[in-house]
């Protein structure tokens, strides 16, 4: 940890502890006569990539390589559970969302080498693979100027890149459910050109968590690829032109829910067991970056085009979905994203330097529905057997444009205070715009010991994939008629931040931090599934607040270490403006007069963990904790009551083979909930809440892979 007036922190230990354990080999080992000159210029390109966004008086948490490989499946690890190890990320299930950081529903903002990803259509797939990562900088609270319309949380990616040998790594992982998981990653340097390449497959047996409690889940398999490419050649020593891609394409059964009764009579058919439904969900998602990255001194830019496409298609049990819900919707949602980005860093003088940079996009959504119904008497009893077919289709082309700027100002040798300001305009559903004052002040108290405070103006838009309405009227008198026949458009959240933390050293092996933050905030937007199909749709509450405290230690010695994360926090809404047609009038009425728990707050959530190495081997473990996310109780008022709290024990011994015939061979055992936790995520009820799912049971899983 350097002493910078920044509060910077390692919370998850091991990467800290891996380069202790390995100084004294690399100070051993003789250096090389000639360091390539392409490597000298890609460290120092990266490195002025990085400067090009500031970290002053933010709280930032990183993971690297080393600490993944302590996860149970190492880089086999879906992302969103690397991030799970992290201070204020609490656990979802797949289809809601999958993970919240301080207590907001997503509003998460993905970069990958200092360009930000367009959103793709929310569903379970992890776009990102997690072995492309070479380190993940996470960063929260009151966040400058350059970061807008994501702004729970940062993911700063930094991916492998400029390695200086040609060489690779095959591997496969499999285990309980089925799961089969074959990967590959190539690399290396020609002259002034170099490559990185990766890809995966994965199949198994439990694509969406269970809606029961047993080990297996009825229908429940999945299909997903993914590939990732990043590409780039040095123009000369200052000068780098960058290609970065990647795709995901998912296949997902929804598992089934047995002894179910239908709701709905046939004319001439009879509907399957609710065992033997066959409801599918299929996703796709592209993207392209081109960059160009420019270093001149104390001047530095980056200039990047995108384009991003994401597909989401639900397919039904046509009987059965209409059987027992009434409704048999055949959907296909589809967004397309441009856009460009520019950021640029000036260092006036040893007081000062400015960034400013400018983003704009352009997004097409499409959502095209043919929704099987019935018609129905004015008393709710069925008017029809014969089910007749509504065409629903829509589409929107928007665009949202931002710019900033700001400044990193170094008063004096413990103070340092960055200040700015940020426009963001969207044109989509609906049309709004807002400056965004900044306030960053880091101050160090004493050696080991830095306190950062800030202030910061939000402005979140929905997500225009997500946020296409129903055509209501189209669906008067039929089992898919709303109660509440009115609904207006989701509208963008405005967010006051405030944020306060310090970080103490105690000694070279423990740190300590603390964090507390406090939202004030107006149209809070949160997201719910309000169909058969896994796909959110957002809405506003008209005010809410959140607030929450998080505490990490970091310990770590030569050949083991540790790491202990405790978030408690709290968040309330009342009087739900837009989208109203997706709830009931009763829990309207309640929530326009009640500050109400969102379905997504957890009061308490832990995780923590340990690793040994020594020789060639190595041990780990790791713990995740949760109060319980919220549940409306039989009679009770929405989301006042919490699911059970649970605690799940996973744990590794890997095992490394140097100098084989076939490279380096890494041996892993996993063990995923180790005391086979039953429990569960969410239970089917509260607002905006879909089926029960319940946590994986005790799973195994064994990889190998080979490094050469």
């Amino acid at each position: 940890m350097q002493h910078t007036p920044q509060l910077r922190t390692l919370p998850l230990l091991i990467a800290a502890a891996f380069y202790a354990h390995h100084a004294l080999a690399e100070d051993a080992a003789p250096a090389p006569d000639v360091m390539p000159s392409v490597e000298v210029t890609a460290a120092h390109l990266k490195s002025a990539r990085i400067d090009l966004s500031p970290n002053v008086g933010t709280t930032i948490y990183s993971i690297d390589k080393h600490m993944v490989d302590q996860l149970g499946q190492g880089d086999n690890t879906p992302f969103n559970e690397v991030l799970l190890r992290l201070p204020g990320v609490s656990q979802d299930s797949k289809g809601s969302g999958s993970i919240h950081v301080r207590d907001d529903h997503g509003n998460v903002q993905y970069r990958v080498n200092g360009v930000q990803l367009p959103e793709s259509i929310s569903g379970f797939g992890q776009s990102i693979d997690t072995r492309f990562v070479e380190s993940t900088d996470f960063i929260t609270g009151a966040l400058p100027a350059q970061f807008g319309l994501r702004t729970a949380g940062i993911v700063d990616i930094q991916t492998k890149e400029g390695q200086p040998k040609s060489g690779g790594r095959v591997g496969v992982l499999v285990g309980s459910h089925d799961h089969v998981e074959p990967s590959a990653e190539f690399f290396g340097t020609q002259g002034a050109f170099n490559y990185y390449l990766s890809g995966s497959y994965l199949s198994n047996g439990l694509g969406i968590e269970n809606p029961l409690p047993t080990r297996s889940a009825l229908h429940d398999k999945t299909r997903q690829s993914k590939s990732f490419g990043a590409l780039s050649y040095f123009l000369d020593d200052n000068t780098r032109l960058g290609l970065m891609f990647g795709t995901y394409n998912g296949r997902f059964q929804i598992p089934n829910n047995p002894a179910q009764e239908p709701a709905f009579a046939i004319g001439g058919a009879t509907p399957p067991a609710s065992s033997q439904l066959d409801e599918n969900q299929r996703e796709k998602n592209r993207f392209v970056v081109l960059s160009l990255q420019k270093s001149m001194g104390d001047f530095n830019y980056q200039l990047s085009g995108f384009h991003q496409y994401s597909e989401l298609r639900y397919i039904p049990d046509a009987l059965g979905d209409l059987a027992y819900n009434g409704v048999s919707s055949n959907t296909l949602r589809s967004n397309a994203s441009s856009g460009t980005q520019f950021d640029a860093s000036y260092k006036l003088n040893e007081a000062h330097t400015l960034r400013a940079g400018l983003a704009y996009t352009r997004q097409t959504t499409h959502s095209d529905n043919s929704v099987s119904v019935f018609d129905m008497n004015d008393d709710g009893t069925q008017a029809s057997t014969t089910p007749r077919t509504i065409v629903d289709n829509g589409g929107k082309t928007g665009h949202s444009s931002s710019v900033y700027l700001q400044d990193e100002w170094h008063i004096g040798a413990p103070l340092t205070v960055n200040y700015g300001v940020r426009f963001d305009k969207v044109a989509a559903f609906v049309d709004e715009q807002q400056w965004s004052p900044r306030v960053n002040v880091a101050y160090q108290l004493a050696k080991g010991t830095a306190l950062h405070a800030g202030y910061s103006r939000y402005f979140t838009p929905p997500p225009q994939e997500l946020a296409a309405q129903s055509s209501i009227d189209k669906y008067a008198g039929t089992s898919n008629a709303p109660e509440v026949a009115a609904s207006d458009n989701v509208r963008s959240e405005r967010t006051h931040y405030f944020d306060v933390g310090l970080s103490h050293q105690f000694s070279e092996q423990l740190t300590f931090t603390a964090d507390a933050y406090y939202k004030r905030i107006r149209n809070m937007l949160d997201e719910g599934q309000f169909g058969q199909a896994l796909i959110l749709s957002p809405f506003n509450y008209d005010r809410g607040f959140a607030k929450g405290l998080e505490l990490s230690a970091v310990y770590n010695q030569k050949n083991w270490g540790g790491f202990l994360n405790v978030t408690t926090q709290k968040a309330e809404a009342s009087n739900i403006v837009s989208g109203q047609a997706l709830f009931g009038q009763d829990e309207l009425d309640y929530i326009a007069n009640h500050y109400v728990h969102v379905d997504h707050d957890q009061t308490v959530s832990v995780s923590g963990g340990a690793h040994y190495h020594w020789g060639d081997n190595q041990v780990s473990g790791d713990v995740l904790y949760g109060s319980g996310l919220r549940m409306t109780p039989d009679g009770g008022a929405p989301n006042s009551g919490h699911l059970p709290r649970y605690a799940t024990v996973n744990l590794a011994l890997t095992h490394t083979w140097k100098a084989t015939p076939v490279g380096t061979v890494e041996g892993r055992l996993a063990l995923i909930n180790a005391f086979d936790k039953v429990y569960l995520l969410r239970d089917g009820s509260g607002i905006g809440v879909g089926a029960p799912q319940y946590g994986e049971r005790r799973s195994l899983y064994a990889g190998i892979s080979t490094s050469f």
